[in-house]
């Protein structure tokens, strides 16, 4: 068995008492701006450009220890996924990107069914939710 690594790095927006999510890409879940790293790439800076492409935002990560979480891939569990998730500032309007199909501000307390199974264990380690 030919297992594979993946590491995606998240900023995690929230704003009075709503976290910003969309649905992008080929998913059809609800999940944090962000995505994938490359060898050469930077946690902090993948978060910064992915949250540009995705939602035409520039952010100022708030938080310098990240929230790791391991998981695998829901259709290929052969893949291990590592997510890295920042605390994240926006500092301008959204102005979504092409592959970005849908995004919302959602009340923590009233997230929605079909959200990306990072979405609770990361509100709650960062005092969000509890």
């Amino acid at each position: 068995m030919n297992t594979k690594t993946m590491v995606a790095s998240d900023p995690v927006i929230v704003e009075n008492n709503k976290v910003l999510l969309n649905k992008s890409g080929e998913d059809d879940f609800w999940k944090f701006c962000g995505g994938r790293l490359n060898a050469k790439d930077n946690l902090i800076d993948v978060a910064k450009t992915r949250i540009k492409e995705e939602m035409g935002l520039e952010i100022e990560i708030t938080n310098s220890v990240p929230f790791l979480m391991y998981t695998k891939k829901p259709n290929n569990p052969e893949i291990d996924i590592i997510l890295v998730h920042f605390l994240a500032q926006k500092l301008n309007k959204i102005k979504p990107g092409k592959m970005v199909k849908k995004w919302q501000w959602f009340d923590i307390e009233n997230l929605p069914e079909n959200l990306s199974s990072n979405i609770n264990p990361t509100l709650k380690y960062f005092d969000f939710i509890k």
